[in-house]
């Protein structure tokens, strides 16, 4: 990464005063979460991806969890207080978030959503999350991500 490139995740976090460390990799459209925790020499435990969902009600959501768990849709629909979640389909992706598939971040979204990081997190000194482009992700404390978004810990893998 070029030392004047940034995202607008590192935008975001700049003007709130959070502190992060920005990391780039060249992105392979067929790399799995745990190649890129690989890449970055993360265990995957730290590194997150951000999934988007629709509940029953309509209502969209925002889980953060770990590159190498799924989403229990079951446990995120309880932690959203929905009777059920399911995954938005990919092409609607970029126009509700203006992020891209891999390069979707739980900063700095079109709208803010309601949204959970995975409980594993609070135990962490820190944690990766994308930077809001594929091939780039930003490293900062689960504590100042929950604060920045406005969001809560929960059970969701």
């Amino acid at each position: 990464m070029k030392k004047d490139e940034k995202t607008n995740v590192m935008r975001v976090l700049e003007q709130k005063r959070v502190l992060f460390e920005s990391h780039s990799y060249t992105p392979d459209a067929t790399m799995t979460g745990e190649e890129i925790a690989a890449l970055l020499g993360e265990n995957p435990d730290c590194v997150f991806k951000t999934l988007v969902t629709r509940g029953k009600t309509g209502q969209y959501y925002v889980f953060v969890v770990p590159v190498a768990a799924e989403l229990e849709l079951k446990k995120a629909a309880k932690a959203a207080g929905e009777k059920s979640i399911e995954m938005i389909k990919q092409k609607e992706l970029l126009p509700l978030t203006g992020y891209v598939h891999g390069g979707c971040s739980p900063i700095g979204m079109k709208k803010s959503f309601p949204t959970f990081i995975h409980e594993s997190a609070a135990e962490l000194e820190h944690m990766f999350v994308s930077a809001g482009k594929v091939g780039f992700q930003v490293e900062l404390s689960p504590q100042d991500l929950a604060k920045t978004v406005g969001c809560g810990f929960a059970d969701l893998v």
